[in-house]
């Protein structure tokens, strides 16, 4: 059966470029990157989709509507079917946003719609919440919006700064977007009134525990 193919928008490191290309490995994984872009040149994630032997472009355009244009016609080129923002730091030109429609997905560290935008780790620890974590949603021209796919929770542990929160929820990230796309891949995600149904998902069970000790009581995927 064939896999959807998969683009994937970075700036920078690519650690969750990298958990995907690692999933993709799996000949049963329903997905595969097709297509890595950045929109800086230098970014460390690039070496991740030259490891993999991916094929790579840089598109450093100043002007969203640019870039748009560019990468729409590679994403098309590339025979592209979902668009994976992947620490992409760069405000999406809102035609080509709607372009990929339901076809393009983003991840952030907090629980949205709590704590949008940049430095959701700082936020979250200023605002004194007990528990964060991260959301792959599909994207909408407002920054950070768009109907929920999945949600990854790990506490705020006492004396955590924002590098101690970011590493905790990264390592949640990883398992968390491969997952997502997988179940998109897999048909099993259907947007019904601005909300995300997943068909034959269980309700993970949720049991808190104390903040500080530091850990999960039980995993949620």
């Amino acid at each position: 059966m064939p896999r959807l193919k998969l683009g994937v928008l970075i700036s920078g490191r690519g650690s969750n470029l990298a958990a995907l290309i690692a999933a993709s490995a799996d000949p049963f994984y329903p997905a595969e990157v097709a297509l890595v872009i950045s929109n800086r040149d230098g970014a460390a994630g690039l070496a991740h989709a030259e490891r993999a032997n991916i094929p790579h472009a840089v598109l450093p355009h100043r002007e969203p509507s640019d870039f748009a244009r560019e990468a729409g016609a590679l994403l098309r080129r590339s025979g592209v079917e979902l668009v994976c923002l992947a620490g992409f730091m760069r405000i999406l030109d809102a035609h080509f946003v709607e372009s990929w429609r339901d076809r393009m997905v983003n991840i952030h560290p907090s629980l949205l719609p709590a704590f949008p935008g940049l430095h959701a780790q700082r936020q979250a620890i200023a605002a004194g919440v007990r528990f964060s974590g991260c959301t792959v949603h599909f994207v909408r021209a407002e920054v950070d919006s768009g109907p929920i796919i999945a949600q990854g929770i790990v506490p705020v542990c006492e004396g955590d700064d924002e590098e101690a929160l970011s590493a905790r929820i990264l390592e949640v990230e990883h398992r968390l977007y491969p997952l997502a796309v997988k179940l998109i891949a897999e048909g099993r995600v259907k947007i019904a009134g601005g909300t995300v149904a997943v068909a034959g998902a269980l309700a993970p069970e949720l049991a808190v525990t104390n903040p500080a000790e530091e850990r999960l009581a039980r995993r949620f995927f």
